[in-house]
Protein backbone atom coordinates (compact mmCIF):
# COMPACT_ATOMS: atom_id res chain seq x y z
CA UNK A 1 0.00 0.00 0.00
CA UNK A 2 1.11 3.58 -0.66
CA UNK A 3 2.09 6.05 2.06
CA UNK A 4 -0.32 6.05 4.99
CA UNK A 5 -1.36 9.71 5.00
CA UNK A 6 -4.66 10.60 6.65
CA UNK A 7 -6.27 14.05 6.56
CA UNK A 8 -9.07 14.67 9.06
CA UNK A 9 -11.24 17.73 8.45
CA UNK A 10 -12.91 18.55 11.74
CA UNK A 11 -16.16 20.42 12.26
CA UNK A 12 -14.62 21.46 15.58
CA UNK A 13 -11.31 20.84 17.33
CA UNK A 14 -11.14 17.68 19.41
CA UNK A 15 -12.58 18.09 22.94
CA UNK A 16 -12.84 14.58 24.46
CA UNK A 17 -13.74 15.98 27.90
CA UNK A 18 -16.60 18.07 26.52
CA UNK A 19 -18.59 15.71 24.34
CA UNK A 20 -19.10 12.14 23.13
CA UNK A 21 -18.26 13.39 19.63
CA UNK A 22 -14.85 14.53 20.89
CA UNK A 23 -14.22 11.15 22.53
CA UNK A 24 -15.30 9.39 19.34
CA UNK A 25 -12.91 11.39 17.19
CA UNK A 26 -10.02 10.70 19.55
CA UNK A 27 -10.83 6.96 19.41
CA UNK A 28 -10.64 7.01 15.61
CA UNK A 29 -7.41 9.00 15.68
CA UNK A 30 -5.83 6.47 18.03
CA UNK A 31 -6.81 3.56 15.78
CA UNK A 32 -5.12 5.19 12.78
CA UNK A 33 -2.05 6.03 14.86
CA UNK A 34 -1.76 2.37 15.89
CA UNK A 35 -1.80 1.44 12.21
CA UNK A 36 1.13 3.78 11.53
CA UNK A 37 -0.69 6.58 9.74
CA UNK A 38 0.75 10.08 9.44
CA UNK A 39 -2.20 12.24 10.49
CA UNK A 40 -2.99 15.88 9.80
CA UNK A 41 -6.02 17.39 11.54
CA UNK A 42 -7.48 20.63 10.19
CA UNK A 43 -10.50 22.73 11.07
CA UNK A 44 -12.00 26.10 10.19
CA UNK A 45 -13.44 26.40 13.72
CA UNK A 46 -12.06 28.53 16.53
CA UNK A 47 -10.05 26.46 18.99
CA UNK A 48 -11.27 26.63 22.60
CA UNK A 49 -9.21 26.08 25.74
CA UNK A 50 -10.94 22.69 26.13
CA UNK A 51 -9.41 21.34 22.91
CA UNK A 52 -6.57 18.87 23.37
CA UNK A 53 -3.17 19.49 21.82
CA UNK A 54 -3.06 16.90 19.04
CA UNK A 55 0.58 17.74 18.39
CA UNK A 56 1.44 15.98 21.64
CA UNK A 57 0.23 12.77 19.93
CA UNK A 58 2.45 13.40 16.90
CA UNK A 59 -0.40 14.79 14.80
CA UNK A 60 0.04 17.89 12.63
CA UNK A 61 -2.54 20.63 13.11
CA UNK A 62 -3.56 23.43 10.74
CA UNK A 63 -6.32 26.02 10.52
CA UNK A 64 -8.16 26.26 7.22
CA UNK A 65 -10.62 28.73 5.72
CA UNK A 66 -14.12 28.04 4.49
CA UNK A 67 -14.89 28.93 0.88
CA UNK A 68 -11.26 29.55 0.01
CA UNK A 69 -9.08 28.05 -2.70
CA UNK A 70 -6.06 27.98 -0.33
CA UNK A 71 -7.40 24.59 0.80
CA UNK A 72 -6.93 23.28 -2.77
CA UNK A 73 -3.18 23.94 -2.65
CA UNK A 74 -2.96 22.62 0.89
CA UNK A 75 -4.52 19.23 0.12
CA UNK A 76 -2.72 18.86 -3.20
CA UNK A 77 0.64 19.29 -1.43
CA UNK A 78 -0.34 16.95 1.42
CA UNK A 79 -1.61 14.28 -1.03
CA UNK A 80 -3.47 12.15 1.54
CA UNK A 81 -4.63 8.70 0.55
CA UNK A 82 -7.51 8.88 3.06
CA UNK A 83 -9.64 11.91 3.92
CA UNK A 84 -12.02 11.69 6.88
CA UNK A 85 -14.87 14.21 7.14
CA UNK A 86 -16.16 14.97 10.62
CA UNK A 87 -19.96 15.20 10.00
CA UNK A 88 -21.79 15.68 6.73
CA UNK A 89 -21.63 19.51 6.73
CA UNK A 90 -17.85 19.26 6.42
CA UNK A 91 -18.16 16.91 3.45
CA UNK A 92 -20.53 19.42 1.83
CA UNK A 93 -17.96 22.19 2.29
CA UNK A 94 -14.79 20.33 1.31
CA UNK A 95 -15.79 17.09 -0.44
CA UNK A 96 -15.83 18.58 -3.92
CA UNK A 97 -12.39 20.14 -3.38
CA UNK A 98 -11.01 16.78 -2.22
CA UNK A 99 -12.54 15.06 -5.29
CA UNK A 100 -10.94 17.62 -7.63
CA UNK A 101 -7.47 17.79 -6.05
CA UNK A 102 -7.06 14.19 -4.79
CA UNK A 103 -9.46 12.05 -6.84
CA UNK A 104 -7.84 8.79 -5.72
CA UNK A 105 -8.09 9.51 -1.97
CA UNK A 106 -10.52 7.28 -0.09
CA UNK A 107 -13.23 9.47 1.47
CA UNK A 108 -14.73 8.50 4.82
CA UNK A 109 -17.64 10.27 6.49
CA UNK A 110 -17.89 9.93 10.26
CA UNK A 111 -21.54 10.83 10.76
CA UNK A 112 -21.23 11.06 14.61
CA UNK A 113 -24.99 10.57 14.56
CA UNK A 114 -27.59 11.06 11.85
CA UNK A 115 -28.17 14.78 12.12
CA UNK A 116 -31.35 14.54 10.06
CA UNK A 117 -32.83 12.09 12.55
CA UNK A 118 -31.96 14.25 15.56
CA UNK A 119 -33.14 17.48 13.93
CA UNK A 120 -36.42 15.94 12.75
CA UNK A 121 -37.12 14.59 16.23
CA UNK A 122 -36.38 18.00 17.71
CA UNK A 123 -38.76 19.58 15.18
CA UNK A 124 -41.48 17.06 16.11
CA UNK A 125 -41.05 17.72 19.85
CA UNK A 126 -41.35 21.48 19.29
CA UNK A 127 -44.41 21.07 17.06
CA UNK A 128 -45.92 18.53 19.51
CA UNK A 129 -46.37 15.96 16.76
CA UNK A 130 -45.28 12.32 16.67
CA UNK A 131 -42.04 11.53 14.90
CA UNK A 132 -42.54 9.59 11.67
CA UNK A 133 -40.47 8.40 8.73
CA UNK A 134 -42.74 10.51 6.51
CA UNK A 135 -41.68 13.62 8.47
CA UNK A 136 -38.01 12.59 8.25
CA UNK A 137 -38.29 12.27 4.46
CA UNK A 138 -39.74 15.79 4.15
CA UNK A 139 -36.79 17.57 5.74
CA UNK A 140 -34.15 19.32 3.61
CA UNK A 141 -31.41 18.23 6.03
CA UNK A 142 -32.30 14.60 5.31
CA UNK A 143 -31.72 15.06 1.58
CA UNK A 144 -28.41 16.82 2.27
CA UNK A 145 -27.10 14.18 4.68
CA UNK A 146 -28.10 11.21 2.51
CA UNK A 147 -26.46 12.87 -0.51
CA UNK A 148 -23.28 13.30 1.54
CA UNK A 149 -23.29 9.61 2.50
CA UNK A 150 -23.72 8.62 -1.16
CA UNK A 151 -20.80 10.82 -2.24
CA UNK A 152 -18.35 9.12 0.14
CA UNK A 153 -16.56 5.80 -0.27
CA UNK A 154 -17.49 4.77 3.27
CA UNK A 155 -19.67 6.27 6.01
CA UNK A 156 -19.28 5.24 9.64
CA UNK A 157 -22.60 4.75 11.42
CA UNK A 158 -22.57 4.63 15.20
CA UNK A 159 -25.98 3.13 15.99
CA UNK A 160 -27.63 -0.15 14.96
CA UNK A 161 -30.95 1.70 14.63
CA UNK A 162 -29.41 4.19 12.22
CA UNK A 163 -27.72 1.62 10.02
CA UNK A 164 -30.99 -0.30 9.66
CA UNK A 165 -32.77 2.98 8.85
CA UNK A 166 -30.25 3.76 6.11
CA UNK A 167 -30.55 0.27 4.61
CA UNK A 168 -34.32 -0.19 4.90
CA UNK A 169 -35.71 3.30 4.30
CA UNK A 170 -33.04 5.00 2.17
CA UNK A 171 -31.79 1.83 0.44
CA UNK A 172 -28.15 2.84 0.93
CA UNK A 173 -25.85 0.11 -0.46
CA UNK A 174 -24.38 -1.89 2.43
CA UNK A 175 -20.84 -1.68 1.00
CA UNK A 176 -20.64 2.11 1.55
CA UNK A 177 -21.89 2.18 5.16
CA UNK A 178 -20.38 0.48 8.18
CA UNK A 179 -21.60 0.07 11.74
CA UNK A 180 -18.76 1.32 13.94
CA UNK A 181 -19.80 2.21 17.51
CA UNK A 182 -17.62 3.68 20.26
CA UNK A 183 -14.37 1.76 20.75
CA UNK A 184 -13.54 0.73 24.32
CA UNK A 185 -11.19 -1.66 26.04
CA UNK A 186 -13.16 -4.57 27.44
CA UNK A 187 -13.97 -4.38 31.16
CA UNK A 188 -12.01 -6.98 33.13
CA UNK A 189 -12.13 -8.20 36.74
CA UNK A 190 -9.23 -5.96 37.80
CA UNK A 191 -11.20 -2.92 36.67
CA UNK A 192 -14.38 -3.94 38.47
CA UNK A 193 -12.45 -4.41 41.72
CA UNK A 194 -11.50 -0.72 41.62
CA UNK A 195 -15.12 0.39 41.41
CA UNK A 196 -16.77 1.82 44.49
CA UNK A 197 -19.44 -0.40 46.00
CA UNK A 198 -23.18 0.29 46.22
CA UNK A 199 -22.82 1.48 49.82
CA UNK A 200 -19.85 3.75 49.04
CA UNK A 201 -21.71 5.62 46.30
CA UNK A 202 -24.24 8.39 46.67
CA UNK A 203 -26.44 10.75 44.69
CA UNK A 204 -27.60 10.93 41.10
CA UNK A 205 -25.80 12.42 38.14
CA UNK A 206 -26.55 13.89 34.73
CA UNK A 207 -23.68 14.73 32.41
CA UNK A 208 -23.68 16.26 28.93
CA UNK A 209 -22.52 19.09 26.67
CA UNK A 210 -25.01 21.98 26.77
CA UNK A 211 -24.31 23.08 23.22
CA UNK A 212 -26.33 19.93 22.50
CA UNK A 213 -30.06 20.73 22.64
CA UNK A 214 -31.22 17.24 23.74
CA UNK A 215 -29.15 17.69 26.92
CA UNK A 216 -30.72 21.06 27.73
CA UNK A 217 -34.17 19.55 27.22
CA UNK A 218 -33.30 16.52 29.39
CA UNK A 219 -32.19 18.66 32.36
CA UNK A 220 -35.36 20.77 32.09
CA UNK A 221 -37.36 17.53 32.08
CA UNK A 222 -35.55 16.32 35.19
CA UNK A 223 -36.20 19.57 37.01
CA UNK A 224 -39.88 19.83 36.16
CA UNK A 225 -41.19 16.27 35.82
CA UNK A 226 -38.87 13.75 37.48
CA UNK A 227 -36.73 15.17 40.27
CA UNK A 228 -39.66 16.33 42.48
CA UNK A 229 -40.92 12.71 42.68
CA UNK A 230 -37.46 11.32 43.49
CA UNK A 231 -36.71 14.02 46.08
CA UNK A 232 -39.99 13.38 47.86
CA UNK A 233 -39.14 9.68 48.23
CA UNK A 234 -35.40 10.16 49.01
CA UNK A 235 -35.20 13.52 50.87
CA UNK A 236 -31.42 13.53 51.34
CA UNK A 237 -30.66 12.72 47.67
CA UNK A 238 -28.92 15.17 45.37
CA UNK A 239 -28.78 15.42 41.60
CA UNK A 240 -25.43 16.66 40.30
CA UNK A 241 -25.60 18.15 36.79
CA UNK A 242 -22.26 18.26 34.97
CA UNK A 243 -21.38 19.40 31.49
CA UNK A 244 -19.40 21.76 29.30
CA UNK A 245 -20.83 25.07 28.12
CA UNK A 246 -23.52 25.51 30.78
CA UNK A 247 -25.85 28.31 29.68
CA UNK A 248 -27.78 30.72 31.86
CA UNK A 249 -31.02 28.77 31.47
CA UNK A 250 -29.37 25.70 33.03
CA UNK A 251 -27.40 27.65 35.65
CA UNK A 252 -30.62 29.19 36.96
CA UNK A 253 -31.97 25.71 37.77
CA UNK A 254 -29.42 25.36 40.60
CA UNK A 255 -31.27 24.97 43.91
CA UNK A 256 -29.44 23.75 47.02
CA UNK A 257 -32.65 23.27 48.99
CA UNK A 258 -34.05 20.98 46.29
CA UNK A 259 -30.73 19.14 45.98
CA UNK A 260 -30.63 20.09 42.28
CA UNK A 261 -27.02 21.18 41.84
CA UNK A 262 -25.50 22.56 38.64
CA UNK A 263 -21.82 21.59 38.86
CA UNK A 264 -20.64 22.66 35.40
CA UNK A 265 -17.67 21.32 33.46
CA UNK A 266 -16.00 18.15 34.78
CA UNK A 267 -12.33 17.93 33.83
CA UNK A 268 -12.49 14.19 34.45
CA UNK A 269 -15.98 12.85 33.76
CA UNK A 270 -15.08 9.31 34.87
CA UNK A 271 -14.20 10.49 38.38
CA UNK A 272 -17.61 12.06 38.97
CA UNK A 273 -19.58 9.27 37.29
CA UNK A 274 -17.88 6.46 39.22
CA UNK A 275 -18.79 8.12 42.55
CA UNK A 276 -22.49 8.43 41.67
CA UNK A 277 -25.03 5.71 42.37
CA UNK A 278 -27.25 6.23 39.31
CA UNK A 279 -26.94 8.13 36.01
CA UNK A 280 -30.15 9.80 34.77
CA UNK A 281 -30.75 10.59 31.09
CA UNK A 282 -34.40 11.38 30.23
CA UNK A 283 -33.75 12.22 26.57
CA UNK A 284 -36.86 13.22 24.62
CA UNK A 285 -35.11 13.51 21.26
CA UNK A 286 -31.72 12.81 19.78
CA UNK A 287 -29.87 10.30 17.63
CA UNK A 288 -26.74 8.17 17.57
CA UNK A 289 -25.54 6.54 20.76
CA UNK A 290 -25.08 8.37 24.02
CA UNK A 291 -21.61 8.83 25.46
CA UNK A 292 -23.03 9.53 28.93
CA UNK A 293 -24.62 6.06 28.96
CA UNK A 294 -21.58 4.10 27.79
CA UNK A 295 -19.54 6.14 30.27
CA UNK A 296 -21.92 4.99 33.01
CA UNK A 297 -21.35 1.36 32.04
CA UNK A 298 -17.57 1.84 31.97
CA UNK A 299 -17.75 3.25 35.51
CA UNK A 300 -20.03 0.52 36.81
CA UNK A 301 -22.85 3.01 37.33
CA UNK A 302 -26.37 1.83 36.41
CA UNK A 303 -28.60 4.24 34.51
CA UNK A 304 -32.21 5.12 33.83
CA UNK A 305 -33.01 6.51 30.39
CA UNK A 306 -35.71 6.69 27.73
CA UNK A 307 -36.19 4.59 24.60
CA UNK A 308 -34.55 7.43 22.63
CA UNK A 309 -31.61 7.38 25.07
CA UNK A 310 -31.05 3.63 24.75
CA UNK A 311 -31.84 3.43 21.03
CA UNK A 312 -29.32 1.44 19.00
CA UNK A 313 -27.06 0.95 22.02
CA UNK A 314 -27.66 -2.47 23.58
CA UNK A 315 -28.85 -4.64 20.66
CA UNK A 316 -30.52 -7.68 22.27
CA UNK A 317 -28.85 -7.31 25.66
CA UNK A 318 -30.74 -6.16 28.76
CA UNK A 319 -30.19 -2.53 29.78
CA UNK A 320 -27.92 -1.70 32.75
CA UNK A 321 -30.84 -0.25 34.68
CA UNK A 322 -34.22 0.78 33.28
CA UNK A 323 -35.73 2.27 30.12
CA UNK A 324 -38.87 4.33 30.76
CA UNK A 325 -40.62 7.00 28.68
CA UNK A 326 -43.33 7.89 31.18
CA UNK A 327 -41.92 10.46 33.63
CA UNK A 328 -43.61 9.04 36.74
CA UNK A 329 -42.47 5.50 35.87
CA UNK A 330 -38.98 6.88 35.16
CA UNK A 331 -38.85 8.44 38.64
CA UNK A 332 -40.18 5.31 40.36
CA UNK A 333 -37.70 2.99 38.61
CA UNK A 334 -34.92 5.42 39.55
CA UNK A 335 -35.96 5.22 43.22
CA UNK A 336 -36.00 1.41 43.01
CA UNK A 337 -32.55 1.24 41.43
CA UNK A 338 -31.12 3.68 43.98
CA UNK A 339 -32.60 1.77 46.94
CA UNK A 340 -32.26 -1.93 46.03
CA UNK A 341 -28.67 -3.21 46.16
CA UNK A 342 -29.43 -6.51 44.38
CA UNK A 343 -31.16 -4.81 41.43
CA UNK A 344 -28.33 -2.26 41.31
CA UNK A 345 -25.61 -4.96 41.21
CA UNK A 346 -27.46 -6.95 38.53
CA UNK A 347 -27.77 -3.79 36.46
CA UNK A 348 -24.05 -3.14 36.81
CA UNK A 349 -23.30 -6.62 35.42
CA UNK A 350 -25.53 -5.98 32.41
CA UNK A 351 -23.48 -2.88 31.62
CA UNK A 352 -20.28 -4.93 31.60
CA UNK A 353 -21.83 -7.36 29.13
CA UNK A 354 -22.97 -4.57 26.78
CA UNK A 355 -19.51 -2.94 26.71
CA UNK A 356 -17.62 -6.18 26.18
CA UNK A 357 -19.94 -7.62 23.53
CA UNK A 358 -20.80 -4.51 21.51
CA UNK A 359 -18.10 -1.86 22.06
CA UNK A 360 -14.92 -3.94 22.08
CA UNK A 361 -12.17 -1.83 20.54
CA UNK A 362 -10.19 -4.85 19.42
CA UNK A 363 -13.08 -6.54 17.57
CA UNK A 364 -14.50 -3.41 15.95
CA UNK A 365 -11.16 -1.90 14.96
CA UNK A 366 -10.12 -5.12 13.20
CA UNK A 367 -13.37 -5.15 11.22
CA UNK A 368 -12.97 -1.47 10.29
CA UNK A 369 -9.47 -1.82 8.86
CA UNK A 370 -10.45 -5.02 7.02
CA UNK A 371 -13.23 -3.07 5.29
CA UNK A 372 -10.93 -0.12 4.59
CA UNK A 373 -8.23 -2.32 3.08
CA UNK A 374 -10.85 -4.02 0.92
CA UNK A 375 -11.93 -0.65 -0.50
CA UNK A 376 -8.33 0.50 -1.01
CA UNK A 377 -7.36 -2.66 -2.88
CA UNK A 378 -10.17 -2.24 -5.40
CA UNK A 379 -11.31 1.38 -5.30
CA UNK A 380 -12.38 1.53 -8.95
CA UNK A 381 -14.73 -1.44 -8.64
CA UNK A 382 -16.03 -0.08 -5.31
CA UNK A 383 -16.90 3.25 -6.91
CA UNK A 384 -18.36 1.71 -10.05
CA UNK A 385 -20.83 -0.16 -7.84
CA UNK A 386 -22.05 3.21 -6.47
CA UNK A 387 -23.13 5.13 -9.57
CA UNK A 388 -24.97 7.68 -7.41
CA UNK A 389 -21.58 8.88 -6.16
CA UNK A 390 -20.44 10.00 -9.61
CA UNK A 391 -23.89 11.44 -10.29
CA UNK A 392 -23.81 13.56 -7.12
CA UNK A 393 -20.24 14.69 -7.83
CA UNK A 394 -21.22 15.81 -11.35
CA UNK A 395 -20.80 19.55 -11.81
CA UNK A 396 -24.42 20.12 -12.89
CA UNK A 397 -25.74 19.35 -9.41
CA UNK A 398 -22.85 20.57 -7.26
CA UNK A 399 -24.67 23.55 -5.76
CA UNK A 400 -22.33 23.74 -2.73
CA UNK A 401 -19.30 23.97 -5.02
CA UNK A 402 -20.58 26.97 -6.95
CA UNK A 403 -21.97 28.66 -3.85
CA UNK A 404 -18.51 28.35 -2.30
CA UNK A 405 -16.83 29.79 -5.39
CA UNK A 406 -19.31 32.68 -5.43
CA UNK A 407 -18.65 33.45 -1.73
CA UNK A 408 -14.90 33.43 -2.37
CA UNK A 409 -15.23 35.87 -5.24
CA UNK A 410 -17.54 38.07 -3.22
CA UNK A 411 -15.05 38.18 -0.32
CA UNK A 412 -12.12 39.24 -2.50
Amino acid sequence: MQNKILLIIGAVWVEPNSSAAGKRMLQLINQFLEKGYHITFVSAAQKSEKAIDLRSLGIEEASIELNHSSFDDFIKNLAPNIVLFDRFMIEEQFGWRVAEQCPNAITILDTEDLHCLRKTREFCVKKKINFSIAELLKQDITKREIASILRCDLSLIISTYEIELLKDVFKIPSNIIMYLPFLFNEIDVLQTKKWQSFKEREHFIFIGNFFHKPNVDAVLTLKKNIWPIIKKSIPDAELHVYGAYVNQQIQELNNTKEGFLIKGFAKNANKVVEKAKVVLAPLNFGAGIKGKLTEAMLCGTPSVTTSIGAEGMANNFEWNGFIEDDYAAFANKTILLYSDELIWKNSQQKGIQIINEIYSKQKNSTLFFDVLEGIQSNIEQHRNANFLRSLLLHQTIQATKYMSKWIEEKNK
